[in-house]
């Protein structure tokens, strides 16, 4: 697949999206560019703005298997990789597959499940493996995770540590939709024989994996893989944040600049991609210190001064 081919791929399937979701492309755009940078998204948002809705809609839209696991304080690690299950008649185990085992996996309210349960999953999104019982199976390939966390109630929830989220390639908000997008939804429900929008299948069903090799082939040049690095290391000495972007993070911004140059049609990544991917791939994964958090710094602020103050670099 070329770059203009993928770039179509990807706007039919924006758009097949967005007739179930009212959203904006963009949205859409960057939870699409984490899967394209085969990497895993974090949807922080209210109840109610339709991020299970996104999940399931990309995954039909892209052809592949979807599951969703509801994360309650008492989910265990064997409800989401599955377990062995003795059978009398044969008087031998047998191997149940959890709900991870599918090309997509929506974590609904990540943040609501144990410590040991998100450590389960973390080697499922680094890995693309499970560990049961001292076996090691394999995921489905494609493979990757759209979690969700409500960011206003807290309380019964465990906080993902800082090795988990540094794990999704972007975060996201699908926000409120506009005056319009919520009459829209007024005028779905009132028709009560409708019933919630689906989305068919609009590629084939190898696409994805097509899809994520296309970014490999797209060029960037010494000055911006400079730019890149310089906004990464950036965030680590602001006065504001204790721990900055990792060397994983600093990758993921890389490999996510491409995915958007792929959106574009190009097959180059210019700074301009770099700094519209800056804040849903960084975002997350800045600790701010402790007087920072008490004087209610936003870090997505921090990321719009750490890309005022690196220099762009010319591109020709």
């Amino acid at each position: 697949m070329d770059v203009d081919t993928a770039a179509q791929t990807c706007t039919d399937v924006v758009e097949a999206v967005s007739g179930a979701v009212v959203t904006d492309s963009e949205f859409l755009e960057t939870v699409l560019s984490g899967a394209l940078a085969r990497g895993h998204v974090l949807l922080e948002d209210v109840p109610g703005t339709g991020k299970t809705l996104t999940a399931r809609s990309l995954a039909n839209a892209l052809g592949l298997e979807f599951t969703r696991i509801q994360f309650t304080p008492d989910l265990l690690p064997s409800d989401i990789t599955g377990s062995h299950v003795y059978d009398a008649a044969t008087e031998s185990f047998s191997f149940n597959r959890g709900p991870v085992f599918a090309n997509v996996v929506l974590a609904d309210e990540i943040n609501r499940a144990p410590p040991k349960t998100q450590a389960a999953l973390l080697e499922a999104m680094e890995e693309g493996q499970v560990s049961i019982d001292g076996e090691t199976r394999q995921l489905p390939d494609p493979f990757f995770v759209i979690a969700t966390q409500n960011p206003v109630e807290q309380e019964g929830t465990f906080r993902l540590p800082e090795a988990q989220r540094d794990r999704f390639a972007v975060k996201a908000a699908i926000g409120y939709p506009d005056r319009a997008g919520e009459r829209e939804l007024v005028d779905r429900r009132a028709d009560r024989t409708a019933t919630t929008p689906e989305v068919s299948q609009v590629v084939p069903e190898d696409a994805l994996p097509a899809l994520q090799r296309v970014p490999e082939t797209v060029s960037v040049s010494d000055g911006v893989r400079d730019y890149v690095v310089d906004v990464g290391r950036g965030t680590r000495a602001d006065p504001r944040v204790e721990v900055g972007v990792s060397p994983r993070g600093t990758q993921k911004l890389f490999e996510v600049a491409r995915a958007r140059a792929v959106f574009q049609g190009r097959d180059y990544v210019t700074p301009d991609d770099v700094k519209a991917v800056a804040e849903p791939v960084l975002v997350h994964r800045i600790v701010l210190t402790g007087e920072a958090n008490v004087e209610g710094v936003d870090p997505a602020a921090v990321v719009a001064d750490v890309l005022n103050r690196v220099e762009v670099p010319a591109v020709t």
